[in-house]
Order: C-alpha cells, then sequence, then structure tokens
C-alpha cells in the first residue's frame, strides 16, 4: 500500500513556529521587552538567539518529516520493530540534536553553558519531541480521512453508475432466459445438449445474482463451479478434468463471488489442453485457504488475455476479507491460495 506523504511545506510551517514559539521569550528579553529570564542561565544575545532558532528548527522538521512520512518506507514489517525503530529514531534524533547544539553553541558563542542551562535544554527537546509526534499522528490522521473521504465518494459515483448500467441492460436477462427456455424446448430430445443448456442458463442467473452481493459461501462457489467444468469438458472431453477435495466444515464459510471460476478459467486460458498433455486442476482446502493448483504448460498459441485477472481478485479481497491472495509459481506449479477465513 503506498502512503501519501504529508506536504513539506506544512511542516516547514510547523517547524518555523515550534522554534519561534519556544525562543519567543529570549527574543523578547533581547529588545529589553521583558527582564532577564534567570541570573543563572547563559546570557542571551543575538548570535544565541540564531543558533537555538535555527537548531530547534531543523530538529523539528526532522522528527516531522520521519513521523508523517519517513517512518511509513518500513510499514510491511512487524508492528513490534516497526514501533521499536520509530522509539529509536526519535530517541537518537534528540540526544544527538542536544548534544550538536550544546557542542555548536559553545563553539560559536565562546562561552560554556551552564548545567542548569543544559537541563533546560534537554527538558524543551524532550517536551518539543512529545508535541511534534503527536502533531505527526494528527497530519497523518487527516490524510486518512481526506482519502477515505475520496474513496467513499468514489464509490458512490460508481454505484451510481452501476446503477443506471444495470437498469440500461435489465432487459437483457429476460430476453436471454427466454432464448434458452425456447431452445431447450427444441433440443428435448438430445439430452447432452439439454443439459448442457440447463448449465448455461444456471451460470447467467448465479452471475446475475451474485452481482448485488460481494461475498457468498464457499458452498455455492463450489456448485456455480461444477455447471463451469460441466461446460468446458463438453468442449475439451477427457482431455480437461478437476479434482475438488474441499472440507465440508467449511463450506459455510464466505469468499468474493466468482473466484473459483476466475482461476479454473485463467488456468485453462493459459495452458495447452491436448491428449498428449491434458490438463488437470486441482481445488483442495488447506487449513484456513482454498487452493486451486495445475501444472504450468504454456499455449503455444496467442493468448487474448488482459492479465489484470489475478490484481483484481486481490483487490477483492483486500476490500472484503481485509486479506491477500497468494501466488506461487514453483516446480513447473501454478498455486493460488484463497483466504477462505
Amino acid at each position: 500500500m503506498k502512503y501519501k506523504n504529508v506536504k513539506h511545506s506544512i511542516l516547514l510551517g510547523i517547524a518555523l513556529l515550534v522554534s519561534f514559539l519556544i525562543n519567543l521569550p529570549r527574543v523578547l528579553q533581547l529588545n529589553e521587552i521583558v527582564g532577564n529570564l534567570s541570573d543563572s542561565f547563559a546570557q542571551v544575545t543575538i548570535k544565541d538567539v540564531t543558533i537555538r532558532t535555527v537548531f530547534l528548527f531543523a530538529f523539528s522538521w526532522l522528527v516531522l518529516q520521519f513521523n508523517s512520512n519517513w517512518k511509513f518506507s518500513y510499514v510491511h514489517l512487524k508492528i513490534f520493530s516497526r514501533n521499536l525503530i520509530t522509539i529509536t529514531v526519535n530517541v537518537v534524533l534528540f540526544f544527538v540534536a542536544v548534544f550538536l547544539f550544546v557542542f555548536v553553541h559553545q563553539k560559536l558563542t565562546g562561552a560554556n553553558m551552564y548545567s542548569s542551562d543544559k537541563g533546560l535544554l534537554y527538558f524543551v527537546y524532550a517536551v518539543v519531541l512529545l508535541i511534534l509526534v503527536f502533531i505527526s499522528r494528527i497530519l497523518r490522521y487527516q490524510i486518512i480521512r481526506q482519502d477515505d473521504v475520496a474513496e467513499k465518494e468514489l464509490l458512490k459515483q460508481q454505484s451510481l453508475k452501476n446503477e443506471l448500467e444495470a437498469l440500461k441492460n435489465q432487459i437483457n436477462p429476460h430476453f436471454l432466459f427466454n432464448s434458452l427456455n425456447s431452445l431447450n424446448s427444441l433440443i428435448r430430445d438430445n439430452k447432452p445438449a439439454t443439459t448442457f443448456v440447463n448449465k448455461l442458463s444456471f451460470m447467467y442467473r448465479y452471475i446475475l445474482q451474485s452481482g448485488s452481493e460481494d461475498l457468498v459461501a464457499l458452498e455455492e462457489e463450489l456448485k456455480f463451479l461444477e455447471s463451469y467444468i460441466y461446460l468446458i469438458k463438453t468442449r475439451y472431453r477427457d482431455r480437461f478434468s478437476v479434482e475438488i477435495d474441499v472440507d465440508n466444515r467449511i463450506l459455510t464459510e464466505t469468499m468474493p463471488a466468482l473466484a473459483l471460476q476466475l482461476l479454473v478459467e485463467n488456468a485453462v486460458k493459459h495452458n495447452e489442453i491436448s491428449v498428449s498433455n491434458p490438463l488437470l486442476v486441482k481445488v483442495y482446502s488447506n487449513n484456513d485457504f482454498i487452493v486451486i493448483e495445475n501444472k504450468i504448460k504454456p499455449r503455444t498459441t496467442f493468448v487474448d488475455s488482459t492479465g489484470n485477472g489475478l490484481v483484481n481478485l486481490d483487490k477483492r479481497y483486500q476490500m472484503l476479507k481485509k486479506k491477500s491472495i497468494i501466488i506461487s509459481n514453483n516446480n513447473q506449479k501454478f498455486k493460488v491460495k484463497l483466504p477462505i477465513k
């Protein structure tokens, strides 16, 4: 998943504001608007205020940039590792910034800092660090919320578009089913042809019904797959077969509609099917997955394919099940694992 970055102009503005506000009392003292902050602290000079402002600005920008943008480069790691890296980097930034400030300040001003000034420096930078981390979380939340609103609006527009398309095509299903019924009456004495038409009619009806449902039961998917297998075997006969071995205990689990058919069709489309090279597709359950597997026998003829089938299926799984499909291509076997729970 690609994360959108917080705009650099926003981070620069916040960093500048923080450095200005923290050093405001010294600026006021420098201009004799207020009295001395404390006799125990180092004398306030233009050079002193400039160094403090520049260092605090740089520290603030780095902390904001890391916690708002950079840390999402390792978002793929486990949560413990992510948190450990985030905390470590923030702590390192804190101590390096304070150490460098003390070193540069003493070099440029020629004056040693009092222990009380160093203690206050550590306290100020620690407070600023906590505030900036909190601000970073707010900035990230705003981006997530904006993306969520934009996505919902896009889905709303797509839904309206789909409804309009459905209204335009509502006569087509009735026409098709009437045509299939008429065809059935003409071939009534031909049992294989009648079965073929009935399977086709069932498949089309299932596709229409599943169009209004995001998730369907595995049992329904297997029934639909059996009808699809019958149609394919009508064409390829003994050159094509499917072995199904699914645990009955998971038949009520749900999955995106037409997922199994898509993967079997993918195997048919991309592999050679002949007498010398018959195609066997295995569909079986394995722990919390349904696995579709076949030996790789690439077609030598042109395959008309967009190449987006598996990508779109994975996106549907991420949206509907919050999980991803697993694809492997090892030992001349193509295997797709679909999360079922």
